[in-house]
This record gives C-alpha cells, sequence and structure tokens, in this order.
C-alpha cells in the first residue's frame, strides 16, 4: 500500500523526490503518512479536495480486499 500511494503522489506533483509516505501504528489501523513539498500541496488536496479523497477511497478500499484498515493522512 505505501508503494501505490508513492507512487500515486509522485506522479501528480512537480517534486516528485519531496514525496514521503511513513506508517504508524494506531489501535487496529494502519495509518498511511503521506508528505510532500509545501508547493505541491494543493496539487495533491486537488480543487475542492477531490484528489486527496479519491486518494483516501483507494487506500481503503485497498484495504478491505487485503483484510486491514488504512487511513490516509496529508503530513502539513
Amino acid at each position: 500500500m505505501v508503494a501505490l500511494v508513492t507512487n500515486l503522489a509522485r506522479s501528480l506533483v512537480d517534486n516528485p523526490d519531496a514525496v514521503k509516505v511513513e506508517t504508524e501504528n494506531r489501535d487496529d489501523v494502519m495509518v498511511l503518512r503521506l508528505e510532500v513539498a509545501e508547493s505541491d500541496r494543493g496539487q495533491i488536496i486537488g480543487r475542492g479536495g477531490r484528489i486527496i479523497r479519491s486518494l483516501r477511497t483507494i487506500v481503503r478500499a485497498g484495504g478491505v480486499h487485503g483484510g486491514h484498515r488504512y487511513v490516509l493522512e496529508l503530513v502539513e
């Protein structure tokens, strides 16, 4: 799941080398923390939050298929 989020985020931003995805366990949920360059944050959020919402849906759906719970957070 980390590789998927990393590849999707790198394809969306202008500075792909600044994309980092870290994992953190909270209770029974695996939290994926996405960090991008300050200038690329708007591209990840998208107009009206559509892109980040879509990324979160992909992460949630992939977790259900694998029997895990995943949550995507954008680090500010």
